[in-house]
């Protein structure tokens, strides 16, 4: 979490969304629960936190979600190249996972595991974080 923290104070995420990365209406929940797939098209079935985003961000709502991960795991990298992503989308997309990880940190550190997620669920999320923060920075 410390780490998490520290980069977040440096990130710049405080500012708004850089002028080239165009928004776009959002579902806000990247559980994958929420995204029906019918071979052809995807349909999105919970607008509960929808609203003005972007592609990087929403993105990384579905890559960082925990159930993303927890059991049968997205392939993340895969599914990140299959979207055609400006080069402004592409160098803000880190960060934003980063984000989101952060996030999924801080919400399974108050969870219970016997309501809802394995038990080590929290300090695997840790551990993806800590991986998120290794990797290069966008800027």
């Amino acid at each position: 979490m410390d780490l998490g923290l520290a980069w977040l104070a440096d990130s710049g995420l405080e500012g708004a969304v850089p002028p080239n990365v165009p928004w776009v209406f959002g579902a806000g929940d990247g559980n994958l629960a929420n995204y029906l797939w019918d071979g052809t098209r995807v349909r999105i079935v919970d607008f509960e936190d929808s609203g003005s985003s972007d592609r990087p961000f929403e993105l990384a709502e579905i890559t960082e979600h925990v159930g993303s991960w927890v059991g049968t795991p997205l392939d993340a990298e895969a599914f990140l190249d299959l979207f055609d992503l400006t080069d402004a989308e592409r160098a803000r997309l880190p960060d934003c996972r980063r984000l989101l990880a952060l996030v999924w940190l801080f919400l399974l550190s108050f969870d219970d595991p016997r309501r809802r997620n394995p038990s080590g669920t929290a300090e695997r999320q840790a551990a993806r974080l800590v991986r998120l923060l290794g990797q290069p920075l966008s800027r």
